[in-house]
């Protein structure tokens, strides 16, 4: 049973983030969290690094992963896709570039 003083952790609202669930009152989306965990961050970390979150909220995100996880996982590969597209489109972006110049590699121009 839900009460009035429960809170939304996840919301999904047309124009915000692509559509994609979020959570509530933030632009760190589903999949950012998803992402984070998979890449070794506890759930403790990601709030370290976000203090505007709550440890619930992060909580929730990986349960609406859990529960919605082939969307999800389909959200990751179409950004993916996208990443890869553009890329191949455009050639290295700024941050390759400048990726490149911390390695000591020249900066190649437009």
């Amino acid at each position: 049973m839900s009460t009035a003083s429960e809170k939304t952790h996840i919301e999904v609202t047309p124009g915000v983030c692509g559509g994609r669930p979020r959570i509530t009152g933030h632009r760190i989306r589903v999949q950012d969290i998803t992402l984070w965990t998979e890449g070794g961050l506890s759930p403790d970390e990601i709030i370290d690094r976000f203090p505007q979150l709550s440890l619930a909220d992060v909580h929730a995100a990986l349960a609406y992963y859990h529960d919605h996880r082939e969307q999800i996982d389909q959200q990751i590969r179409d950004d993916e896709d996208l990443i890869l597209r553009l890329r191949q489109e455009n050639g290295p972006g700024l941050l390759d570039g400048l990726k490149g110049a911390n390695r000591g590699d020249p900066v190649s121009s437009r």
